[in-house]
């Protein structure tokens, strides 16, 4: 599926990105330790985690199992053995001296994700997925002038997750991260917070003029945003394209990104893999997966985004982009689901999940997996049927809706929530006068009350006809449906 590349200053832009997701276990990836967010520094570290002397460390087989799950789900080849190695490093936040990683032989190999950018399709092809440990992490704010160092994080399952450099700018990278934040999340192997730093990237950039060599490359890391990935990147193709401008060289460099001043500044000379002197871990023998136990997890897979989203443009006849954004998330999915079915209208359904419904959420800074659902799927679908059969109008809708909707906090949606649409549209005044009689008693008056645009309209100019609507539905106190107006006027004007 291929794209065209779009050019900056007539350079090209190359990218490969490498992310680590934070895996969804309960505890660490060698040991028992507790992986929970927000524990007081350095409570959740164990002594396997920071290789204590008598001390082994043992695999987590649930890590593991959602590697399997990670693999499948890109179509990539579950390596039946990988083989665990030491990444030898010196930083204060790694107290062993060295981070348990995979490096020559890697539990997922290949495999790829597709991306949509601009209405055109591509596919990011992975190099491969390993599983790692976290390191600790250094504190340097409130502490008069010192560094801090929490080991809570050390021994923290990762997934890190690498690309081919396919990628040739930052809206093809956002997109990518955006694609994979949503499948990780879907099959419940990460939790996604990037606040959190479960889910951060590093980005690999460099420019090339067109068909010449890949270019120098400089990492971006720790990026926990895609707002931040895409100035990022942004920043950085101009600052390469610059130094190579005025005669400058780029020289492979480790970089970090400040959201301060939106600029990149060198950390330090990015490392090679003979630096860090991998070797085989002698405390875990090598991996093996039996393909009795990828069979069992491939049974256990949910219904896959692309997969769902296919589904929905063929059996709902959602058209691609709204097939798309109903399966931006499991719970999302789910309750257009539910909403469709409560309905019978699946494309009123998605347009108010896109509408209405995605403009509170984002209204409230929440999202459907924070707590309850905040409106009730069976009400939703009561009262997009009245919509549908004229019981009321959309804007008398958004009214009912308002008190449909709960709040942060609020309780439950009980039993009869769905069965009150109805009363509640009744109660609220909201309910369209459909009675042709009555609407032709409307129409009459307001067609005398208003020549001017009456010979308008006769005369060819349709915007005269809003003008006749407009003052029918004031007649009518906004009760009149509007589409029977419309038509009774025509009809009365000789307009079809």
């Amino acid at each position: 599926m291929p794209t065209t590349s779009p050019l900056v200053r007539g350079y090209e832009v190359v990218i490969g990105l490498e992310t680590h997701a934070q895996l969804s276990t309960a505890s660490k990836i060698f040991s028992g330790a507790s992986t929970r967010f927000g524990a007081p520094p350095n409570t959740q570290a164990s002594p396997v985690d920071l290789a204590l002397p008598g001390t082994l460390p043992v695999l987590n087989r649930g890590a593991v199992e959602r590697a399997i799950r990670f693999g499948l789900a890109v179509g990539a080849m579950v390596a039946p053995l990988s083989i665990f190695a030491r990444k030898n490093y010196f930083y204060p936040d790694l107290p062993k001296g060295y981070q348990i990683s995979q490096y020559e032989t890697p539990v997922v190999q290949g495999g790829s994700i597709d991306i949509a950018v601009g209405g055109e399709r591509k596919r990011v092809r992975l190099t491969r997925a390993h599983l790692e440990e976290d390191a600790g992490k250094s504190l340097h704010e409130d502490y008069h002038g010192q560094s801090g160092i929490d080991l809570n994080r050390a021994g923290t399952p990762l997934l890190e997750i690498v690309t081919e450099p396919d990628l040739r700018s930052s809206a093809e990278a956002v997109e990518y991260a955006r694609a994979l934040h949503t499948l990780v999340v879907w099959l419940g192997i990460c939790d996604g917070n990037m606040q959190e730093g479960s889910f951060r990237c590093d980005a690999n950039v460099s420019v090339r003029r067109p068909g010449a060599e890949f270019g120098t490359r400089r990492e971006i890391k720790n990026l926990n945003s895609f707002r931040f990935l895409q100035q990022a990147i942004d920043f950085e193709v101009q600052w390469q394209i610059d130094l190579l401008e005025d005669g400058g060289r780029i020289e492979q460099a480790t970089v970090l990104f400040d959201p301060g001043t939106g600029e990149t500044r060198a950390m330090r000379s990015k490392e090679d893999a003979h630096d860090y002197r991998y070797f085989p871990d002698p405390d875990l023998p090598p991996l093996v997966i039996a393909p009795e136990w990828v069979e069992r997890v491939r049974r256990d897979m949910p219904e896959l985004p692309a997969q769902m989203a296919a589904r929905f443009e063929r059996d709902d006849g959602l058209p691609a982009y709204d097939a798309a954004m109903m399966t931006q998330g499991r719970s999302f999915a789910r309750l257009y689901e539910a909403v469709r079915d409560a309905s019978g209208q699946p494309k009123l359904a998605a347009n108010w999940l896109m509408g209405e419904v995605s403009k509170r959420l984002n209204a409230e800074g929440r999202a459907l997996d924070d707590g309850p659902a905040p409106i009730d799927a069976a009400a939703l679908g009561a009262l997009i049927r009245r919509v549908a059969d004229g019981t009321v109008s959309n804007n008398g809708a958004r009214q009912v809706f308002d008190r449909l909707w709960r709040g942060p906090g609020a309780e439950p949606a009980g039993p009869s929530e769905a069965a009150g649409v109805d009363a509640l549209i009744d109660q609220l005044g909201l309910r369209q006068v459909s009675d042709v009689g009555a609407l032709e008693a409307i129409v009459d008056q307001v067609i005398a009350a208003n020549p001017k645009s009456v010979a308008e309209f006769q005369a060819g100019k349709d915007k005269a006809l809003n003008a006749l609507v407009g003052q029918a539905m004031k007649a009518s106190q906004g009760k009149a449906n509007p589409a029977q107006l419309t038509a009774l006027i025509r009809a009365r004007l000789g307009g079809g």
